[in-house]
């Protein structure tokens, strides 16, 4: 399978909070363009939303891996079946990088529509989680 990865971002912060905001979906609205998504719905495990011109779909965080790792999967009547990984490396006590992976589980004719707007979607993700100013 195809893997979609966002470029690499840097923060000024530790990867635990980081991490600590990252791993709670309730965090993520503040992240996603309100322009873009609609009917935002959000647990800490889980979210779900619409977006114009694709429909309902939802995610669910299934593994945690402290201060490094955040894997996500599709959930319910998601159009596209994907996996999601947040990973995250402190390059020093104060700053982090962090890298955003897509992994659609879709033919290679659908993959190739989709991965000019997955590569769009986790680029604005990591621009937006860079803008982070965690306490």
């Amino acid at each position: 399978m195809t893997k979609i990865e966002s470029k690499i971002g840097k923060l000024k912060q530790s990867d635990e909070k980081i991490f600590a905001f990252l791993s709670d979906f309730n965090n993520f609205k503040s992240l996603i363009p309100a322009d873009k998504v609609k009917n935002w719905k959000s647990t800490t495990d889980s979210c779900s939303f619409s977006v114009d011109g694709i429909g309902d779909a939802g995610m669910r965080i299934i593994e945690r891996i402290p201060n490094s790792l955040i894997k996500v999967s599709s959930e319910g009547n998601t159009p596209v079946n994907f996996f999601f990984w947040i990973q995250l490396k402190m390059t020093d006590e104060s700053n982090t990088a962090i890298r955003l992976v897509i992994e659609p589980q879709v033919n290679p004719l659908m993959l190739g529509m989709l991965k000019g707007p997955l590569q769009n979607f986790v680029d604005m993700l990591i621009d937006q989680v860079e803008k982070l100013n965690l306490p």
